[in-house]
């Protein structure tokens, strides 16, 4: 399966200056456990933001830059839009991928999607890039909706989309 995994305000903001909206311990524990041992796929800014801009432990990467000098250690690197889905679509048949960002590859990657994973905070956040609102999207349909719960300070909701339309 392809999933998508993220959070967002109650504005569909995942982010600002480069990094998330919120420190959130809980859904970051989430995030690990769901990701380990799993390909996750994402855009060169979302590599660079990582500590020390190194891969995450456990976890395949598939990083897409459109600067084809631009190739990373431990990676496996793409350079074309097509190459990067193609790449994510061949894997995705045995085993999940992951899409975890930024939000221009969420986007472009969403009609690929099987599923989306989607922590909602109750906040908003002061974004500077957005999702798309699946609440709105005919194309999405919510399949679980976990209860409240308190994450530093905030209320989050843990909860499943499953695409209707997904693209081949």
């Amino acid at each position: 399966m392809i999933i998508s995994i993220l959070n967002c305000d109650k504005e569909f903001g995942i982010g600002k200056k480069n990094c998330l909206l919120f420190s959130l311990p809980l859904d970051m524990a989430y995030f690990r456990k769901t990701t380990l041992n799993h390909v996750v796929a994402m855009g060169e800014n979302t590599l660079l933001s990582f500590p020390n801009s190194k891969p995450l432990k456990n976890r395949t990467h598939i990083v897409l830059s459109k600067d084809s000098d631009h190739n990373y250690e431990g990676v496996i690197n793409i350079h074309d839009f097509d190459e990067f889905i193609a790449k994510i679509q061949e894997l995705g048949k045995n085993e999940d991928v992951y899409i975890i960002g930024g939000a221009s590859i969420y986007n472009q990657t969403l009609p690929y999607v099987d599923m989306v994973y989607l922590t909602k905070v109750d906040a908003i956040g002061g974004a500077e890039v957005f999702f798309n609102n699946l609440d709105k999207n005919p194309n999405f349909s919510c399949i679980d909706e976990g209860e409240p719960i308190e994450d530093n300070g905030y209320q989050i909701r843990f909860t499943k989309y499953k695409n209707l339309a997904k693209k081949a």
